[in-house]
């Protein structure tokens, strides 16, 4: 039996804000991610080069700098704005952080799956007279869901383990509870691994989570065969 020396209910707290995070970061990345896989699909240059450029940035610097970027730049601006020191909430900035790094890898997911749509179903759509939101509803996104879910779940256990990052700025999730714990009892090989365990268990959970969806998303399509 592991001794935790009393520490477990800190760690379970901790391991909540790991997933908390990991999922706010989450729903809000897919709308980051479809507004950017639109944004590039888009007429207007410019607005396709703001994407362009979205994505370039984001996916060119690590996702530690991002993280510390925008937490002590959120607390110069708040605290230049208010006339006094002000620090940015790390639950905030930590989902902030990770959204935009999720969103921009997300889309160039979803701009892939929008693109592997037949381009014959959408000029079908278009011939019997759909408006451009019941196409998007009735035939592109269902598709495009189907083949962007593999990437997404890629992008899911990397955002999952990336939430482990946050916890330079304060924030106190699963890796900061350990990082305690190992430090107050001087027995860091314990609790790190616990940590790992727990990790572990997540994206275990998670694998076949996603395992599930992408066989309902191809049903229809053994169905068809």
């Amino acid at each position: 039996m592991i001794d935790l020396q009393g520490f477990g209910d800190q760690i379970a707290v901790g391991a909540f804000t790991t997933l908390r995070t990991a999922f706010a970061s989450l729903a809000l990345g897919v709308c980051v991610g479809l507004c950017g896989a639109l944004a590039k699909r888009s007429r207007m240059r410019i607005i396709r080069s703001l994407a362009d450029c979205y994505t370039t940035i984001v996916r060119g610097v690590p996702e530690l700098l991002i993280i510390l970027i925008l937490y002590f730049g959120g607390t110069v601006a708040m605290t230049t704005l208010f006339g006094h020191y002000v620090e940015v909430d790390a639950f905030a900035a930590g989902v902030f952080a990770l959204t935009i790094v999720f969103g921009a890898y997300a889309t160039e997911v979803f701009r892939a799956a929008i693109q592997a749509v037949p381009s014959g179903q959408i000029e079908a759509a278009q011939a019997l007279g759909l408006s451009t939101f019941c196409m998007w509803r009735l035939v592109i996104l269902p598709q495009m869901w189907r083949h962007a879910l593999p990437g997404l779940g890629n992008l899911w256990l990397t955002l999952l383990k990336d939430t482990a990052l946050i916890s330079v700025v304060g924030l106190e999730d699963l890796m900061r509870k350990t990082s305690i714990a190992a430090g107050s009892t001087h027995d860091p090989l314990t609790f790190y691994s616990i940590a790992a365990g727990l990790y572990l268990f997540f994206t275990s959970i998670s694998l076949v989570g996603l395992t599930w969806l992408e066989r309902c998303a191809e049903r229809g399509v053994r169905f068809a065969k």
